[in-house]
C-alpha cells in the first residue's frame, strides 16, 4: 500500500504504511529503505540518511544496493561527489548488475574530469 501511495505522491501515507510494516517485521529491510526514498522527495534528506542506514543494517534484506545507491545520490546532489562516488561503488559491489549504480559512477567520475 505504500508504493501506492507514494505513485499518488502521497508521501506522509506511504511512511505511516512504512512504519505499520516495521512494527510487524523490524528486522526486514524494504521498509526502511522506502522510507529513506520518500523522505527524499520531500527534500528531507538528513532524515533519509538514518532510514538507509538502517535498511543497510537490516537482518533481512537483500537489496542492500538500493539504499547505498540512494545514499549515493543524496551526497551527489549535496555536490559531495568523492562520497557518492564511494556509495555507488559500495551498491555495485553489492550488486554487480545494478546498472544504475554503475551509471552513477560513471556520469560523476566523468564529470569530475
Amino acid at each position: 500500500l505504500g508504493w501506492v501511495y507514494s505513485f499518488l505522491k502521497l508521501y506522509d501515507e506511504a511512511i505511516a504504511e512504512c512504519r505499520l510494516a516495521i512494527e510487524i517485521d523490524p528486522e526486514f529491510g524494504n521498509p526502511y529503505n522506502d522510507i529513506g526514498a520518500y523522505l527524499m522527495e520531500l527534500g528531507r534528506d538528513d532524515e533519509a540518511i538514518l532510514w538507509f542506514h538502517q535498511a543497510i543494517r537490516s537482518v533481512r534484506y537483500d537489496a542492500r544496493c538500493y539504499p547505498l545507491f540512494n545514499l549515493g545520490r543524496i551526497y551527489e546532489r549535496r555536490g559531495d561527489w568523492l562520497q557518492a562516488i564511494d556509495y555507488y561503488r559500495k551498491a555495485q559491489r553489492e550488486n554487480p548488475a545494478y546498472e544504475m549504480a554503475r551509471l552513477g559512477r560513471i556520469n560523476l567520475q566523468a564529470r569530475m574530469n
